[in-house]
């Protein structure tokens, strides 16, 4: 028998779709969120700049868009509406709106913050912070601004200009100052630059809101994690001894994209020049295998339970025909749409797993 929260929450998830048909309003999924416009169907003037954008919080769990999006349209036309979601399903609690003028996002504090929900909850509507700015660390002496401006813009979206400077004996101790053209832009650069350029370039970097605090003031960048799991390892050791990656620091000078390749630690089959790489860890892991004539890796993912904050809690083991162990580990994402781009979701965070171990061997 169903209790009355579950035909409660059932009823309010048919409004909420019912909703989205009557007003063919499109909501996109990414990241742990959905959002809507950026800009939305109809807009008409520029993207909106600096203090545009509002930071709700103490929203109810199983409230969505058909009753939030409405109720800040009262104020003004939104630009975009960003609600941060769990596996659950249900939201995170936060949302972020976006106004075309700063005005117009001060008039939706001044009306809505304190506003009452169902349940005597009341909405936090302040201004938020839209950090733009990120403060990257380590990086290899050097390093031109040219250069480092294309690797950005290969690896993030949004950048709109960098800043190297140089302190420390001979100049080694090397840092940029990236501006990006938006808060979410930052923050989505902010998640993934520290395994784009040891992936990719075989750099360790460190990344940081130049602000100086190590995290945003909201949880948005609340990254999601993969732990590792005790287990037998795989060996192959002359294969991950091939497969282990590094910089080749004197072409990080040089501002063309195909320059800026890592360089495998020994003989290795050469890919096709007309031939792209992949970008995602899956198809990178699978290229790799192809190049080692290892056979295509077989993935077993299996769930496990919900932690209390939504994440979706799974085990993987991912077998490399040519390997004699399979790797296997514990993983922590974020749901999706669809069970099956959960699933894709699961694959690819143990694909990324799989490829970290064989870079450290």
């Amino acid at each position: 028998m169903q209790s009355f929260q579950d035909v409660l929450s059932t009823q309010r998830r048919r409004s909420f779709e019912d909703w989205l048909e009557s007003t063919s309003i499109t909501l996109t999924q990414v990241n742990g969120q959905r959002k809507y416009g950026g800009p939305p169907t109809g807009w008409r003037g520029p993207a909106p700049g600096p203090g545009c954008e509002v930071f709700i919080s103490s929203i109810p769990r199983d409230v969505f868009e058909d009753c939030l999006i409405p109720l800040f349209q009262t104020v003004a036309p939104l630009y975009e509406f960003r609600l941060m979601m769990n596996f659950s399903g249900q939201n995170r609690g936060f949302a972020y709106a976006k106004y075309g003028r700063p005005a117009d996002a001060e008039a939706a504090i001044r009306a809505l913050h304190l506003h009452p929900l169902r349940g005597g909850m009341c909405l936090i509507v302040k201004m938020s912070t839209e950090k733009r700015q990120l403060c990257l660390g380590e990086l290899p002496a050097g390093v031109s601004e040219e250069a480092l401006l294309t690797v950005l813009r290969m690896v993030s979206d949004g950048v709109r200009g960098v800043t190297v400077r140089v302190a420390g004996p001979r100049g080694k101790a090397t840092s940029a100052l990236v501006f990006y053209s938006s808060h979410y832009a930052a923050s989505m650069a902010k998640k993934v630059l520290v395994q784009a350029f040891k992936k990719q370039y075989g750099v360790s970097i460190s990344v940081r809101w130049f602000s100086g605090s190590s995290k945003p003031r909201h949880d948005e960048s609340e990254e999601e994690g993969a732990l590792a799991c005790p287990g037998p390892k795989p060996v192959g050791q002359a294969l991950l001894t091939a497969a282990s990656f590094q910089l080749a620091r004197s072409a990080f000078r040089d501002p063309h994209p195909q320059l800026f390749s890592r360089v495998v630690g020994g003989p290795a089959p050469q890919a096709s020049s007309g031939e792209a790489v992949p970008h995602d860890a899956v198809g990178r892991l699978r290229r790799l295998c192809e190049l080692y004539g290892l056979g295509l890796p077989i993935y077993d993912v299996r769930y496990h339970h919900t932690s209390a904050d939504g994440f979706l809690c799974v085990s993987y083991s991912v077998l490399v025909p040519g390997l004699p162990m399979p790797f296997c580990g514990v993983a922590q994402v974020l749901p999706g749409p669809s069970t099956n781009t959960t699933e894709e979701e699961a694959r690819r965070t143990a694909a990324e797993q799989v490829l970290k171990a064989m870079s450290r061997a």
